[in-house]
């Protein structure tokens, strides 16, 4: 028997009909389910757990889109392995989350209504995540969120496992005052909701350590024409650039902050940064760049070691390089299976209060979720050429 992973063309995409992962078992039916959930009953008439990627395939944050697919792909086809999630056989759909959220949104009611999804990963902006959670709650679907994120997310039927300001830039900033003697910051970003929440918790962060602000802007997604920043950047003459730009905003900035002379007299702290976003910057643009990060493929542990030789089992050596954003999605599946075997069902109330207080074991170690809040070992790293190299946990 085989478990489909389907890639369909409505998003923008199509990928070819090879990607077919073996299952091993006899799926079950699952009869745990509420007869009051009548929107889940409806869709499990075929016995299979439909669940919807909605991952950045285009656009600024589409450079993470073929490392979180295969770290999906990867994830599903471990569950299947083991008799998929309380019996049912997981079939996913990769849908492109890329591009303005209202788009997004009428993809996702198309992809409700056509291919009766029974939960929703996602992997995309925090824009996209405040558009989509109304129409997939609304559908009593379930959503797990798993990028790096602003914090704070309550709504019922959603749950979020990303890093957040309090455990990634926190600990980062007084690393920097206190090492590297940073006092004056300035703070670059999208301008979306992620970059504007966690300003504000930076900010008092880096008052926490006696350092101050000395400029601050937003740029729209898709701007690759830095100068102008860069040039009120020298002007401002800080210690650390706080970079809050995702996908290629950062690739083209970043170089273009080396190729100016910055990297060599200027700290950079990125926080959506993972080696997919450095391979683009490029080795002679990566001096004084730090990161933080609940995942780095130098993780030196059994389990990141075991999810690398996976990986690469699966897609081959020449595969996308796995970075903490695209690697994410493995982790929300992971922790989907978790909290459906704690709940003993795949009912939306159920499930969620289930994945807000569970400890789950991915590729980067255990996770511990409580109250809706992921706990995670967290590292600091510089960037190296083409590597990051890991200064110690934070």
């Amino acid at each position: 028997m085989r478990s489909t992973v389907t890639f369909p063309t409505r998003g923008g995409l199509a990928f070819p009909p090879s990607l077919l992962l073996r299952n091993l078992s006899s799926p079950t039916v699952d009869r745990t389910l509420s007869p009051d959930d009548h929107a889940f009953v409806r869709r499990r008439t075929n016995n299979k757990l439909r669940v919807g990627g909605f991952i950045c395939c285009s656009g600024s944050p589409g450079v993470w889109g073929p490392c979180a697919t295969n770290s999906a792909q990867l994830a599903v086809a471990e569950i299947n392995r083991r008799g998929g999630i309380l019996g049912r056989e997981i079939e996913l759909s990769i849908y492109d989350a890329g591009g303005p959220p209202d788009e997004v949104v009428q993809r996702a009611e198309q992809a409700i209504a056509s291919d009766d999804l029974d939960l929703v990963i996602g992997l995309h902006t925090s824009a996209v995540r405040l558009a989509l959670r109304k129409v997939i709650t609304r559908n009593r679907i379930p959503y797990i969120y798993t990028s790096v994120y602003e914090g704070g997310e309550q709504t019922p039927g959603v749950v979020a496992i990303g890093e957040t300001p309090r455990w990634q830039s926190r600990p980062s900033i007084h690393w920097l005052a206190d090492v590297r003697k940073a006092s004056r910051w300035y703070l670059i970003g999208s301008d979306y909701v992620w970059p504007w929440q966690s300003h504000r918790a930076v900010k008092r962060y880096i008052a926490e350590t006696g350092g101050q602000v000395v400029g601050e802007e937003f740029v729209p997604l898709g701007e690759d024409n830095h100068e102008p920043h860069l040039a009120r950047i020298r002007a401002a003459k800080p210690d650390v650039v706080l970079i809050s730009l995702i996908g290629t905003d950062s690739i083209t900035f970043n170089r273009a902050f080396g190729e100016c002379g910055l990297a060599a007299t200027t700290l950079r702290l990125g926080g959506a940064m993972d080696e997919t976003v450095l391979l683009g910057i490029g080795a002679d643009n990566s001096e004084n760049l730090f990161c933080a990060s609940g995942y780095f493929p130098g993780i030196g542990s059994q389990a990141n070691d075991d999810f690398q030789i996976r990986y690469r089992a699966m897609f081959g050596p020449n595969a996308p390089p796995v970075g903490s954003l695209g690697q994410s999605s493995y982790e929300g599946l992971r922790l989907l299976e978790a909290a459906a075997n704690k709940a003993g069902t795949l009912a939306m109330e159920p499930l969620i209060a289930a994945a807000r207080n569970v400890v789950y074991t991915g590729a980067r170690g255990p996770v511990t979720v409580r109250g809706g809040r992921a706990r995670m070992s967290m590292y600091l790293a510089e960037a190296d050429g083409l590597d990051f190299r890991l200064i110690k946990p934070i």
